[in-house]
């Protein structure tokens, strides 16, 4: 504070040091954010934005494409957690990582699977998160329809999947894997109701043949 003078002339203001005289923007905070991401993971984490999906939850996805979700792993990398208590909760055996969460854990791989016989879409998964998003959303083929339904679904999934970890870190309740995919089900459909006022299909349509509710079968 040595090098500061004060005026008692002048009014104090807030700056935004970034741009001092354009000032504070949503925009320029992203791009802050953002600028040191290179253009595969940007792709990646423009996929975690749809219209169609609660705003927390591409919040959340943003922040799992960034490694920015206290899984054990980050948190024993701050100094929360000791190494010993990073385990994932599943019991599997393996470090609690983002990859492994949501893609490499004996749970998890089961849950794709079964979304995947679900909405009859078969593909090699990748163990990295964001060339996963980008596989499921796009080596699907079909047009711009399904695409967005694909990157919908794989929001979706991994919502279920860090839900389905809280409860049982915290509460201490298992779902089978049969249950989860029945929970993707149920919001799949909830979701797309309530932001399609004219999406009146009901759930045993929606469950036997979901491409044909969709049109993009």
């Amino acid at each position: 504070m040595l090098d500061v003078s004060l005026l008692h002339d002048v009014s104090d203001t807030w700056v935004w040091l970034p741009d001092p005289m354009g000032g504070y923007a949503v925009r320029g905070a992203y791009d802050l954010l953002t600028g040191g991401v290179n253009p595969i993971m940007d792709d990646a984490l423009e996929l975690a934005w749809h219209h169609q999906v609660p705003l927390k939850v591409s919040i959340f996805a943003w922040r799992l494409l960034r490694d920015r979700l206290p899984t054990k792993a980050n948190l024993a990398t701050r100094g929360v957690l000791t190494y010993e208590a990073t385990l994932c909760v599943t019991g599997c055996g393996h470090v609690e990582t983002s990859d492994h969460l949501f893609l490499s854990c004996s749970t998890t791989v089961l849950l794709w699977q079964q979304v995947r016989n679900w909405i009859r879409c078969m593909g090699a998964d990748s163990n990295n998160l964001s060339d996963h998003l980008r596989q499921f959303t796009y080596l699907t083929g079909g047009g711009k329809a399904k695409r967005s339904f694909m990157q919908f679904i794989w929001l979706l999934c991994t919502w279920v999947v860090w839900t389905e970890r809280n409860n049982r870190l915290f509460n201490n309740v298992v779902t089978d894997v049969s249950r989860l995919l029945d929970k993707v089900k149920l919001l799949s459909l909830g979701w797309l109701k309530t932001k399609k006022a004219m999406f009146v299909y009901g759930t045993q349509r929606w469950w036997s043949n979901l491409m044909a509710c969709l049109g993009i079968g």
